[in-house]
């Protein structure tokens, strides 16, 4: 060992003899975390938490990302056969057990998700349904191009805006959220529209009433503006995966990363991801052919995300995915 290297092992035991480092290196390696989160966790204040992962970072032990105003952190991969990291993140492990953080991990996960249920538990009324007259006939016709179009399912269908291109099109749509308050729009336009073929439920993504009616059975997978929605976007695809047949598609909408933190408040738990986490999500849940492309401006609508960027991922399955 050369003398440089002597010293710069000397540095790594030093940035590691702080209790408040080894417990933040622990929940790191368990969870990609914000530095909010981890102020939580660790009950300290944002600016020492920032403080420590500054230092922990400049040893190359942890991996940050930011995203708009959130800084998140996770343990360098890499590094963890280290036996000097090995052993700071055993005993960051065993006090995290002592104090009960590596317990609120999960907690904090939830807590993402709070602001979503409450945002889309109060539907506001009164938004336009109106479609051109003419367009049902226009996707009826083009539905007959598609080679399977049993079964679609709408995943998170809000209001249910999407059923008004998927019911002219396939046979049966099923169409689940977690909101009352959005299916009973969805159920509006059910009912004005005449679709017979779309059944609506109120239920979760990853339910068994979900998974053991309709896994291994959709043709396609509809998720529009879903997945940014989701506090573990990679988990949430793969249950996406689920629902598809062999050889079913997977489409996703969702925005292009984004520094927008005004979306914050329409329950967007992730500001937009990069094409390639997107492929990811979807290669790593068993996918293949995958496919990512931009969504034109003058087709985004009139909403408060219409100047934010859009992407399309279409995705293959391939081989079938158990149910639950």
């Amino acid at each position: 060992m050369t003398a440089t290297a002597a010293v710069q092992r000397w540095e790594l035991y030093r940035v590691l003899s702080e209790p408040v480092r080894l417990r933040l290196l622990a929940l790191a390696a368990q969870e990609e975390l914000a530095v909010f989160e981890l102020a939580e966790l660790l009950r300290e204040s944002q600016p020492n938490v920032s403080r420590h992962a500054s230092a922990l970072r400049d040893f190359d032990l942890l991996v940050v990302r930011r995203e708009g105003t959130r800084l998140f952190v996770r343990m360098n991969d890499a590094l963890a056969q280290d036996p000097v990291v090995r052993d700071a993140l055993a005993a960051g492990r065993a006090m995290c057990e002592a104090d009960g953080a590596l317990l609120r991990v999960s907690q904090v996960i939830a807590a993402r998700e709070v602001q979503s249920r409450e945002f889309f538990s109060q539907a506001s009324g009164g938004k336009p349904l109106e479609v051109a007259s003419e367009l049902g006939a226009y996707l009826a016709a083009l539905g007959s191009l598609l080679p399977r179009r049993e079964v679609a399912v709408d995943a998170g269908t809000g209001d249910g805006r999407l059923l008004d291109v998927l019911a002219p099109v396939f046979a049966r749509v099923v169409a689940f959220d977690r909101s009352a308050a959005q299916l009973a729009l969805a159920k509006e336009r059910v009912v004005s529209r005449g679709y017979e073929n779309v059944e609506l439920l109120h239920d979760e993504i990853d339910s068994k009433h979900v998974q053991k009616s309709l896994g291994g059975k959709a043709d396609v997978v509809f998720a529009s503006r879903v997945v940014h929605h989701a506090p573990k976007p990679g988990e949430y695809v793969a249950a996406l995966a689920k629902l598809c047949r062999p050889s079913g598609a997977l489409v996703v909408i969702d925005y292009v990363r984004h520094d927008n933190e005004a979306m914050r408040a329409q329950a967007d738990v992730w500001l937009g991801f990069a094409a390639s986490e997107l492929k990811r999500f979807a290669r790593d849940a068993g996918f293949e052919r995958v496919v990512v492309t931009p969504v034109p401006k003058s087709l985004r609508g009139q909403g408060i995300d219409k100047e934010l960027d859009w992407q399309v991922m279409c995705a293959v399955a391939k081989n079938a995915q158990p149910a639950d």
